[in-house]
């Protein structure tokens, strides 16, 4: 594997006190990951909460990955854009301030109990999660060998499935659990009913304020800390850079991967509670259905912590490819199946994808040099399935139930597959050697 395009950048700073901060910084990272791994998951339980609240179908509750995940394609180009004239610590702090405000918003989205408001709110925590996401990534990746990136940035990564095995619970008590309360009050009339939805509302008011606050504190640690300064463009360096990484084949078809992955991920996770809450499959309440989505979000964390160790002594692509033909495998059994077989059929399916994330994020940035930051870019952009796919896997499920609509992940699964195999292979431009 090539060497990173920030190690030159590396070897110019004092290496010993480089080499000090190297596991400092990866420690100060992982707190992030945790932390917007522990928002990302929470959608999966306001998506419900949501679509009772406000009498929805499964096409409109999508509307929430819709515009969550929609913040990634507007936000990452300007996101890579801005990190290359900050740097990297910098954009952690600008992108936690913004999801702190993105949290409070949450707070006059269920005074007013408009879904409208909500949806708006969605959007600005996504936008600062993106700006995380274009900076602590390749962060994680420069920080230590290059051919070991894929195992370092597997291991942060397990930190943020411990963040989406946590949020189940913390949702499904503070939120899901009132849900049930009040639909019971509802039942008395219709003026109740109304003032049911009003306090159905604010039960997601206190949590988004402990977060809101959570992320502030943590944005004012990052403001203390003294981190290697990396991800800065020299602006006389850029101009003379040949090429762009879009030119990369192997970037395009990872952005692809990404693209179908997180597609397929955020997809079964939104589906999870109302799949399993299914008489024919686990036919429970909804509050224990959320505490099923652990599993498949632990299955990830500990599939990470086993896969960091794995890459170490086999390729990454060919972890990838077994791990998407495991999930091909599983989720044909929870389409083809029924009751548990097909409920821990579709849970499983979280350990296979434990990998396929940092996997596929750093296998495209492979040899990409001074088009790194720029590859972040477009990587980040392409999360935007998590968007587009959900709600077309919405479509299908009001159209032929919740059931067949998992067909879509199942393809998304298969081309992952072929990227580990041949895709992240793909010949490099030949100006790669010239940069």
């Amino acid at each position: 594997m090539a060497t990173s395009p920030l190690q030159p950048e590396l070897a110019n700073a004092d290496s010993t006190h480089q080499q000090g901060n190297f596991r400092f910084a990866l420690i100060a990272l992982t707190s992030l990951f945790f932390m917007w791994g522990f928002l990302t998951c929470l959608n999966d339980i306001l998506i419900p909460y949501l679509k009772n609240m406000f009498d929805l179908n499964y096409t409109q509750a999508m509307l929430v990955q819709f515009c969550f995940f929609g913040a990634y394609f507007i936000v990452s180009i300007p996101a890579g854009a801005l990190v290359g004239k900050i740097g990297y610590q910098k954009g952690i702090i600008t992108g936690l301030v913004i999801a702190c405000v993105g949290c409070l918003l949450f707070y006059p989205s269920a005074s007013y109990g408009s879904y409208n408001m909500f949806l708006f709110a969605f959007f600005i925590l996504a936008s600062g999660i993106t700006i995380l996401q274009v900076s602590a990534n390749p962060y994680v990746s420069v920080l230590g060998p290059a051919e070991t990136a894929s195992s370092r940035l597997t291991l942060t990564q397990a930190f943020n499935s411990l963040g989406t095995t946590v949020a189940p619970f913390f949702g499904s008590w503070l939120i899901l659990s009132t849900v049930e309360h009040d639909s019971k009050v509802t039942e008395v009339g219709e003026v109740i009913g109304q003032l049911s939805v009003q306090q159905q509302a604010s039960a997601v008011q206190t949590p988004y304020l402990i977060l809101a606050a959570a992320l502030f504190v943590l944005a004012f640690i990052f403001m203390l800390l003294k981190l290697p300064l990396l991800g800065k463009r020299d602006t006389q360096s850029t101009a003379a850079v040949k090429g762009s990484a879009w030119q990369y084949p192997h970037l395009v078809l990872g952005a692809v991967g990404i693209f179908v992955y997180v597609g397929a991920e955020v997809g079964i996770g939104s589906f999870l509670i109302s799949f399993i809450t299914k008489d024919g499959t686990g036919g429970v309440s909804e509050s224990q259905a959320a505490h099923y989505i652990a599993y498949y979000f632990g299955g990830a964390m500990v599939g990470r912590f086993i896969g960091a160790a794995v890459m170490q002594k086999i390729k990454a692509g060919k972890v990838l490819a077994f791990n998407a033909l495991c999930a091909c495998i599983l989720v044909a059994a929870a389409i083809l199946s029924a009751g548990t077989v097909a409920m821990w059929a579709l849970l499983l399916v979280g350990l296979c994808n434990s990998i396929m994330f940092p996997t596929i994020f750093s296998l495209a940035l492979q040899d990409l040099k001074r088009h790194t930051s720029q590859g972040s870019g477009i990587l980040c952009l392409a999360i935007v399935g998590g968007a587009v796919l959900p709600l077309l896997q919405g479509m299908l499920a009001d159209s032929m139930g919740i059931q067949f609509a998992f067909i879509l992940p199942l393809l998304c699964y298969g081309f992952i597959g072929y990227y580990g195999l041949i895709g992240c292979d793909a010949k490099r431009p030949v100006f790669a050697d010239k940069v």
